[in-house]
This record gives C-alpha cells, sequence and structure tokens, in this order.
C-alpha cells in the first residue's frame, strides 16, 4: 500500500508540473504557428504583441488554454485605415494531445470578451472581410492547409460590438452589448448548431433613415448543418425584437462560390397589438410594461432567391392591425381605433420593383383623428398615391403619449393629397395645406419656451410638372423669451425658383442652441436682422443681379464660439454689416480668437451666385489688423495631441492637408504688429493672400525675426488634394547662421554644415515641392534654386575642416573667415548641390563644391592650391606618385584634389589627385556637374516611374469602373424584364379572370393562451 500511495503522489506531482509547465513547454510553437498561419493564409495586417500571449493548462485542463490580448486585424489598400477586427481578450481552446503530436492542430472552443467588430461593403461591392486565402489558393502555393482543424464544440463572444456598413444598398446596423454562445460539433460534417444571441442595443438604418433605434434583441436559434452540401436548415427558433417575437422557417445554401440562396419565411408568433407596439420609437421603456393595450396583429413574410452580384432574393411583408388600442396609467387619455393594413411585396428582389400599399392606417389620439393612405410602386420613378389628414391638439396628444419633460400645446392641422410619379423631372400631383396656431413649446433642457407659433402654408401641384409647384408661406411668427421673429416666403417654378421672402427679428443664439444642441460646439451671444429678397433664381444664375431685388442689415453682439476643435474658441464682441443684390458690406468686425485679437472690414460679392448656383465663386476684398496673434494656439503636439502654446488638449491631429476652397476668389489683406508661431517671434507682419481657383498666392508677404528681415512670394496648391504643392521665393538678409540651424528643420536636414559656422548671410531662394499630411514640407520632394549671400562667417571647429587641414599639414585651414561671398546652390530632388566657390587663406587658395543628401551624406570635393614648401614630407612623396614629378620639392605651388564623404560628425576626407596647374576650379566644377547631372537623372527616373504607376492605377481603376457599370446596365435590364412581366400578368389577369388582389395577411390568432 506504500509503495501504492507513493507511486500516485510521483504521478501527481508529475501531472502538475506538466501543468504549470505547459506554457513554457507550448507558447514558443503556437507562437510560431500562428505566425506561420498568418502570413499564409491571411491578407490584411495582423498587430498583437508577443508579450500578451499566453498559454495554460491548469484551468482548461484536458484542452490547452490560449490567450491572446489586444489583437487587431486592420485591411489593406481601399481598408488601409479599417480596423476589421479588434479583440482585448481572445481565449482558444486547443485539444492537448493534437498540441503534442505537432502534426495538426484542433481548435476545439473559442471565447472573445468585448470584441469589436466593423465590417463594411463598399459602393463597388468590395468587402472588407474576404481577408482569407481559401484552401485550393494556398495548396496551390505549395502551402500546408492541414495544420489547423476546426473541431470547434462551442464558442462565446461577451459584451461585443458590431457594426456593419453595406454602400451598396446602403445599410448600416450598429450592434452593442452582444452576448452569443453557440454549440454544434464542427468535426463533423453533418450536425445541430444551437445558439443564444443577446444585443442589448441594436440601431438599423437604411438610406439614412433610422427604422430600429436602440431595441433589444434575445434570438434562440437552431439549425441543422450540412457542410457537405452547404445548406444550413432552420429548425426551431425565436427571436424577440423589444417585446415582439417572431420565427423563421426555411433554408439558406451556398450551393457556388458565387451565389446565396433563401428560402425563409417568418411570422410574429403572438398576436397581442402590444407586443408590436414595442417597436415604436420612444414607447419602449421601463413603464412599458404597465400600459394597458388591446387588439389583435398579423405578421408574416418571406425572403426567397438568389444572391450574387446581379440579383438580390424576392421579399414581402405583411401587416394588419385591428382595432388597437393602447393608455399608460398615468395619463389620462388612451390612443384608440388603431388599424393598418399594409403590403410590401418584391418577388424579383430589384429594389426598383418593389411596392408598398397602406390601405388603411387610422388612430384616435384621444379625441384627435389621425388618417392616412399610401400606395408605392417602384422608386426611380416612383408613383405615389397616398393621403394624410390629421387635427391634432398638441396638448391633448401629451395625454395619450408620454415625452418626458415636453410641455406642448396649440392645434396642428394638416391636410395633404399626392397622386402621380416622383422622379428628376416629374413629381406627383400635390394640394398640401399645414397650419399651426397658438403653438407653445417647453422644454427641460431649454430655459424658455418658445410661444404664440402662428403659420400657415400650402404646397400645391396641379400638373405634375416639377415647376409647376407653388409654396406659400403667407405668415410665420413666434416669440422667444420676449424676442419676435416673423417671416413670410412665397416661391414657384422649382427649376428656377421665383421667390419673395422676409425675416425680421433678434435671435438668441444662446437659447437657440439649448433648444436645438449643437453637437460638441457652444454658442452664445445675439444676432438681429432685417433681411428681404424677391427675384428669379434665373436672374441669379445668368449674373443679373439687378433684377433682384435683395437688401438687410445684420448686427451681432458679444458672440462666443467654442468645439471640440476649436478649445481656445472665438469671441466676437461686435459685428455689423449690410448686403444688397449683388454685395455685402462688412463695416466692423471685432473679436478675438483665444488670446489672439483681430479686426476687419472689406466687402464681398457674387454671393448670390456662389449660393445658388454651382461653380460661381464668392469674391470679395477683406483688410484685416491684429495687435498680437498666436498661431500655436491653432497647432497639434504630434505626440501628446495637447496645444503647443497651452499644453491643453487641442484638436486631434489632422490625418489631411488644408484644402483651399474651389470657388472662393478673396484677397485678404493683413498687417499683424507680433505673431507667436512655434518657437519664433514675428514683428510687423504684413501682406496679401489671394485665394482663386483652389491656390492661394502670397504677395509681398514680410515680417521680422531672428534679427533678421524675410520677404517672400509665391503658393500653396491644392488642386491635386493628394499631391498639395508649394512654390516660395525667398528673401532674407542679416539672418544669423545659429539662430538658422536652431530654428529650421529644412536648414538642419539640408545645410548640416550650417551647425559649425558662426556669422550672418542672407539668401534669395526659390524653392517648390510637396506638403505631407502634417502640413509640413516633404523633404525629399524639394526643389529650387538661388544664391547665398555670406556677409560674415567664420567656421571653427569644424571635423571636416580639421580632416583637410591633418591632411594636407597647412593648420590656418582649420578655422576659416569668410566675407562677402556669395555661392550658388540648388536642390534637387531633396539634395542640395552646391557650386563650386573660391576661398582665399593666405596664400592658400581652395575651391569647394558638392552635394550632401536629406540622410546627411556629404558628397563634396575640394581643390587646394597652396605652395609646395608649405606641404609635409609625406604627403610630397604622395604627390610625388599622384604627379610623376620626382623633384616635387623643386615646384612652386601644387593642386590637391580632395573627396569629402561621411557625414558632418563623421566626415571622411581623401587625396585623390595632385597636379603642378592651377586647375581647382576646373577640377571642382567638372565633378559637380557630373553630380548634377546624375541627381537630374534620378529624378527623371523617379517621376517617370511615378507617372508609369500612376497610369497603371488609374486604367484599373478605369477597369472597375467599367466592370461596375456593365453591371448596373445587367441589373436594370433584368430588373426591366421582371417589371414587364408583372405588368403582363397582371394585364391577362384583369383581362380573363378580374383583377387580382394583394395577398392579405393571416388572420389574427384571437385564442386566448
Amino acid at each position: 500500500m506504500r509503495k501504492i500511495l507513493l507511486g500516485f503522489l510521483v504521478f501527481l506531482v508529475l501531472v502538475v508540473a506538466l501543468l504549470a509547465a505547459a506554457p513554457f513547454l507550448f507558447k514558443d510553437k503556437l507562437r510560431a504557428l500562428a505566425d506561420k498561419q498568418i502570413a499564409q493564409r491571411v491578407r490584411a495586417k495582423v498587430q498583437y504583441n508577443p508579450d500578451d500571449i499566453g498559454v495554460t493548462l491548469l484551468s482548461t485542463f484536458p484542452d490547452l488554454g490560449l490567450d491572446i490580448k489586444n489583437l487587431r486585424v486592420i485591411g489593406l489598400d481601399s481598408f488601409s485605415r479599417d480596423t476589421l477586427v479588434y479583440l482585448p481578450q481572445l481565449r482558444v481552446g486547443l485539444d492537448l494531445m493534437s498540441v503534442v503530436r505537432g502534426q495538426q492542430i484542433d481548435i476545439k472552443s473559442v471565447a472573445l470578451d468585448r470584441p469589436e467588430f466593423s465590417v463594411r461593403v463598399l459602393k463597388s461591392g468590395r468587402p472588407n472581410w474576404d481577408i482569407m486565402i481559401s484552401d485550393s489558393a494556398a495548396a496551390a502555393k505549395g502551402q500546408d492547409t492541414s495544420q489547423v482543424n476546426l473541431a470547434i464544440r462551442g464558442w462565446n463572444i461577451t459584451d461585443g460590438r458590431l457594426r456593419y456598413e453595406d454602400l451598396t444598398i446602403p445599410v448600416r446596423l450598429d450592434a452593442r452589448g452582444v452576448n452569443h454562445s453557440g454549440k454544434g460539433d464542427f468535426a463533423s460534417n453533418i450536425f445541430d448548431l444551437t445558439s443564444n444571441t443577446t444585443i442589448n442595443k441594436l440601431t438599423a438604418n437604411y438610406a439614412g433613415i433610422d427604422y430600429l433605434t436602440d431595441k433589444q434583441v434575445n434570438a434562440d436559434i437552431a439549425m441543422r448543418m450540412d457542410l457537405n452540401k452547404s445548406l444550413y436548415t432552420f429548425k426551431e427558433n425565436q427571436v424577440k425584437l423589444n417585446d415582439f417575437p417572431f420565427s423563421f422557417a426555411g433554408a439558406i445554401g451556398l450551393p457556388n462560390a458565387t451565389d446565396i440562396t433563401y428560402d425563409v419565411t417568418f411570422k410574429a408568433l403572438q398576436t397581442d397589438f402590444k407586443n408590436i407596439l414595442s417597436l415604436v420609437p420612444g414607447v419602449f421603456t421601463e413603464k412599458f410594461k404597465n400600459v394597458e393595450a388591446g387588439g389583435q396583429v398579423a405578421f408574416n413574410g418571406y425572403y426567397k432567391g438568389v444572391q450574387n452580384k446581379l440579383h438580390m432574393p424576392g421579399y414581402g411583408v405583411n401587416l394588419a392591425v385591428t382595432n388597437g388600442r393602447f393608455k399608460y396609467p398615468d395619463l389620462p387619455q388612451e390612443a384608440k381605433n388603431i388599424n393598418v393594413k399594409m403590403v410590401v411585396d418584391n418577388p424579383s428582389g430589384f429594389t426598383n420593383n418593389v411596392k408598398v400599399n397602406v390601405s388603411q392606417f387610422h388612430l384616435d389620439l384621444g379625441t384627435n383623428p389621425v388618417d392616412g393612405n399610401v400606395a408605392i410602386d417602384g422608386l426611380d420613378p416612383m408613383k405615389v398615391d397616398g393621403r394624410v389628414k390629421a387635427n391634432v391638439n398638441l396638448a391633448e396628444a401629451l395625454k395619450v403619449y408620454p415625452v418626458p419633460g415636453l410641455n406642448m400645446r396649440g392645434q396642428f392641422f394638416v391636410d395633404a393629397t399626392g397622386k402621380g410619379t416622383y422622379s428628376k423631372t416629374q413629381m406627383p400631383v400635390v394640394n398640401a395645406a399645414i397650419k399651426m396656431t397658438n403653438g407653445y413649446v417647453k422644454s427641460n433642457k431649454f430655459p424658455a419656451p418658445i410661444e404664440d407659433i402662428n403659420l400657415n402654408g400650402t404646397v400645391v401641384n396641379t400638373t405634375g410638372q416639377v415647376n409647376d409647384t407653388y409654396v406659400n408661406l403667407p405668415q410665420f411668427h413666434m416669440m422667444l423669451e420676449g424676442e419676435p421673429l416673423d417671416g413670410r416666403l412665397t416661391a414657384h417654378n422649382i427649376n428656377a425658383p421665383i421667390f419673395d421672402a422676409n425675416v425680421k427679428g433678434t435671435v438668441d443664439l444662446t437659447k437657440i442652441t439649448k433648444i436645438f444642441p449643437l453637437d460638441g460646439m457652444t454658442v452664445t451671444g445675439r444676432v438681429s436682422g432685417n433681411v428681404a429678397a424677391a427675384g428669379n433664381m434665373a436672374d441669379v444664375e445668368a449674373g443679373r443681379y439687378q433684377n433682384v431685388k435683395a437688401s438687410g442689415t445684420v448686427q451681432a453682439k458679444n458672440v462666443t464660439y467654442k468645439s471640440k476643435d476649436l478649445p481656445q474658441g472665438v469671441a466676437i464682441s461686435s459685428a455689423a454689416g449690410t448686403f444688397n443684390n449683388n454685395q455685402i458690406t462688412i463695416q466692423s468686425l471685432n473679436g478675438t480668437a483665444g488670446s489672439s485679437d483681430f479686426a476687419a472690414n472689406g466687402t464681398v460679392s457674387n454671393y448670390l451666385g456662389y449660393l445658388f448656383t454651382p461653380g460661381q465663386p464668392l469674391r470679395g476684398t477683406m483688410n484685416v489688423t491684429s495687435h498680437n496673434f498666436n498661431v500655436n494656439e491653432f497647432m497639434v503636439d504630434p505626440v501628446s495631441e495637447k496645444s503647443t502654446a497651452t499644453g491643453k488638449a487641442a484638436p486631434a491631429k489632422a490625418t489631411g492637408v488644408v484644402p483651399i476652397p474651389k470657388f472662393f476668389d478673396l484677397v485678404l489683406n493683413s498687417k499683424v504688429d507680433n505673431v507667436t508661431y512655434d518657437n519664433l517671434k514675428l514683428t510687423n507682419a504684413s501682406g496679401t493672400v489671394a485665394v482663386k481657383n483652389e491656390v492661394a498666392s502670397l504677395k509681398n508677404l514680410t515680417f521680422n525675426t531672428l534679427g533678421a528681415t524675410f520677404g517672400t512670394t509665391g503658393s500653396y496648391n491644392t488642386q491635386d488634394l493628394a499631391h498639395p504643392k508649394f512654390d516660395l521665393g525667398l528673401n532674407i538678409k542679416n539672418l544669423d547662421f545659429q539662430n538658422a540651424f536652431k530654428a529650421f528643420n529644412t536648414v538642419k536636414a539640408l545645410v548640416p554644415l550650417a551647425s559649425t559656422v558662426q556669422g550672418v548671410f542672407g539668401t534669395n531662394f526659390s524653392v517648390s515641392g510637396e506638403m505631407d499630411e502634417d502640413m509640413l514640407p516633404k523633404l525629399s520632394s524639394l526643389s529650387g534654386k538661388g544664391l547665398f549671400d555670406i556677409v560674415k562667417a567664420s567656421v571653427l571647429q569644424s571635423p571636416v575642416l580639421t580632416q583637410i587641414s591633418s591632411l594636407t599639414t597647412l593648420p590656418e585651414l582649420k578655422n576659416l573667415q569668410v566675407l562677402n561671398k556669395i555661392v550658388n546652390a540648388q536642390i534637387v530632388n531633396g539634395n542640395l548641390v552646391v557650386q563650386p566657390f573660391d576661398l582665399t587663406i593666405g596664400d592658400v587658395k581652395m575651391t569647394l563644391g558638392g552635394t550632401n543628401s536629406l540622410a546627411g551624406l556629404l558628397s563634396y570635393v575640394a581643390a587646394i592650391n597652396a605652395p609646395t614648401g608649405k606641404l609635409g614630407n609625406a604627403l610630397n612623396s604622395k604627390l610625388t606618385q599622384l604627379t610623376g614629378v620626382q623633384n616635387i620639392q623643386g615646384t612652386d605651388r601644387v593642386t590637391l584634389g580632395l573627396n569629402i564623404g561621411g557625414n558632418i560628425a563623421s566626415p571622411v576626407v581623401k587625396l585623390t589627385s595632385g597636379s603642378l596647374k592651377d586647375q581647382g576650379k576646373t577640377l571642382v566644377t567638372n565633378v559637380v556637374k557630373t553630380k548634377l547631372t546624375s541627381t537630374l537623372l534620378d529624378l527623371a527616373n523617379k517621376n517617370r516611374a511615378k507617372t508609369d504607376s500612376s497610369q497603371k492605377a488609374t486604367a484599373v481603376t478605369q477597369q472597375n469602373a467599367q466592370e461596375q457599370l456593365n453591371l448596373e446596365i445587367q441589373k436594370k435590364k433584368l430588373e426591366a424584364q421582371e417589371k414587364a412581366k408583372q405588368a403582363i400578368g397582371a394585364g391577362l389577369n384583369s383581362l380573363f379572370g378580374g383583377r387580382k388582389k394583394a395577398a392579405a395577411p393571416a388572420a389574427a390568432d384571437t385564442t386566448k393562451k
């Protein structure tokens, strides 16, 4: 017994040791396998930290647990900025023995905590989830496709989020608080899959309209999975949307690589009106369970057909509500006599062939009836026949339907009919009247009520022609805390409207923005005006502004504005302006932006053409002055994302360049006494900026900084927003070398030799190139040329000169003094090319020229003509070898050729030639010319490659566009064929058998449970 117990203890210790050692035994192996599978099978960027991988056996025995934290999957190409999947924590259960054997690893379970999925389909139909390389494609490359096997029996998702966007439809879904669990034996080819899913908030949007908002979902689904046939059949299932339960029946199949087949029907599981009432926006609250409701509901539908590039499944929905009613227990009146009959049918699946028939809609809000009906056939063009009529006392409506914190009263009347075709050139015959009398709205969310709301108006079209639509709002009046606002409007001839309007009053922006909140923005202040306009838009489009009657005055006081992107805010203490047909005159505008002050005046013309006629420019001239302007308050540190001036949170770093508006033709004259920009203090800044055709042109812009005078002209061009360009001419006088090197990154990159120079210089230089996304010059794109006027310069303790002095044994070259020297230079493809220039140091003459790259690499040549007697014996021996002259000491002077390489901190100086002739200038000039020719050739090749790449990309885009166009043509053809079939069938049915009635909803089950 003692031996048995001892053996058992030994076995137990070994098991525990194995469990504890699992992370060390398998972690590297599993990580290597994962990296290999990702590289071979995934077309996306998969990001994770190897330190965030853990392996355990103790808590998951008998499976081996693999934990991965903060895994992110990012798409490629069009989706390179999209995160497809973010997994804060992924737990995978692996079959232990399959890991030990190492031939094929079986995945038995998957659990995700707080995952985020963002699924998108572009307008082209391309999805972002198509990232997996198929087994056949991998096998064709000779890759092993059997290393990982899905033998999943269970999976779990906790508190996830799913966002789905399909721009081809267009549909958006947002599911928050997703909890999902499922079971199924994926090791078998035929098995039952069961799952439970709950969603705390589901929002569904179609074509910009929310049809579901923050709905709750609970779904229990059982499916028969036939992996051999790729056929998935619904067995038992129940889905609950808020309190509305319904079920599915049928199957979904994947018969081939391009098609998905659907044959699905759905129906309501209960017939109480209260269940479908829970879907109405705003109704489903904590109090909903206490709502008294009655009436019956019938609801069913189908989704049947093939989905591929050309086809979508057909669908239909039937809904009937009979004698519905509901009453909140704490409100005195009820909504009753709710009767709805709706049929939606589209057997072909083509969106334009849909038919919607709401033959009946009626409800009584207390004693206030609301009636309507509508029949819609197609979408483009859309045939419409409908009417809505209501006369509602708003105070009584609130006695039926609760709106917390809202108080309303007044009589609201609407009676509108529409019949005919709606398209780009047609509209239904319309007769609509709307009226509000003694309206009053007060909410807990804003301080003052809107009172005395009175308006009446009509919209009439008797012919169905768009231009025969007449809008008449003869009176509009409201009071906001004692401030009246009145107006009127008449208009007709929609394509080129003839209008007559007037608005007069004062608006308190503080109160208005509390009534109508602006997300992320704060606005205060008061604006008053009296504006009148009458005329014909045809005159506006033709520029005949003299035929348009427009006049008015606008005044603003103490207006402030703050937002997330402008946290420092803008405050306008006062502003006054007038306008007429063609011109707005800003008489005065005074304010601050953060700590910066400004004042402005000027004129803006052609504002009517700019507002109402696409392609017409806004013209004008503005004069702006400021005593102190701090540009740093509008800049962001790229690391901390905080304001460079205050250190406080600032707008997020820009992901694109600043575009110049396309239809601006404006001139801005500015004069600023003091400007703070980055670490520079600028004074006496003045100049003109002209904006036209997406180009900002600088004219005579001058300022003082760093003890120097700066002048610039040039332009900034965003006509190609992907490659914004600039072209500047710089005129600088009396700038200190060290100040320039410390203040300007461009000088550090292009003129590294300036780091060892003391003195003053000026320049007249022109430079052009591209901006990057951070609004900084792309150094590799720079090109330019000009002069450097070295007024006075001392080169001290330079590693380059130290090596030259040591090599030539000429101590006077160790430190240089340069006076009144002009140097020619060019920037080519981001490289600085210095043309040869001469220096005289005592009886030594020196010529220098060459290039340096953005990487800081030097490639200069120097020629030094010196008395032979000054050179050391070692150098004389080398010169004898280079020149072939045995008695080198018998010569008067000699020219040395030097190559200077390396970088500014670690230069490499070599003696390359020697000559008895004074040919230094020629020697350096020839070498520099060769270097310049080579650099220009590299630039030409680079531009040619860029052009070829652009042409290739354009060809691919054109091909894709043509394929999409062909696809749309085929869709339209099939759509028209299906519509024709429906029309012929309807005609034959009418001729031989009478008109076929639309399918009615199934009869409501009145049996009580």
